[in-house]
């Protein structure tokens, strides 16, 4: 509420509430404070609320992975191999583009270092069409499966996007 009001001879124009003649209350500091604490309190809950990124929300780190197929699995001929890039846009081979790639199945063989071209033969099977499963025939045995994800000119992306796994074929 504004008033007018004459203290010592002066005219003041401010928000006061009046309690009695002569005495009054000056609410002007009261606002400060108020404001002053929504203040400090809109920038702490923004700067918890908008803050990129959550230190509570862990980074993914682009990874491969076998859908159906876990280490220790014992299969049957045939048998099918899914395969799953997180982090990573699955593309047909033949042009580099950032972040995308395409999958490597290697068979009885460790990841590939990264930057390295990866080989194509027997061992080293390639979908370069961007493929994310493959049925597969295999002698009885003991296999280690690599899923290794690579360029788009079949250089490894390395250890960090490849995973293997052991299976057995019955």
């Amino acid at each position: 509420m504004i008033k007018i009001f004459h203290v010592n001879e002066r005219y003041y124009f401010d928000e006061f509430i009046v309690l009695s003649k002569g005495h009054y209350i000056n609410l002007l500091p009261m606002k400060i404070k108020t404001l002053f604490f929504i203040g400090l309190s809109a920038l702490w809950f923004s700067s918890h609320t908008f803050s990129y990124p959550r230190n509570d929300i862990p980074v993914q780190e682009p990874s491969v992975d076998f859908l159906n197929l876990k280490d220790g699995d014992q299969v049957s001929n045939p048998f099918k191999v899914i395969f799953k890039a997180n982090g990573m846009r699955t593309e047909p081979a033949g042009e580099f583009k950032e972040g995308s790639g395409h999958h490597h199945l290697l068979i009885n063989q460790s990841y590939i270092e990264k930057g390295i071209t990866i080989p194509a033969d027997s061992n080293h099977l390639h979908f370069g069409k961007a493929q994310t499963e493959t049925e597969l025939n295999l002698n009885a045995g003991v296999y280690t499966l690599t899923l290794q994800f690579a360029d788009g000119y079949h250089r490894s992306y390395g250890k960090t996007l490849s995973k293997s796994i052991q299976i057995e074929v019955k």
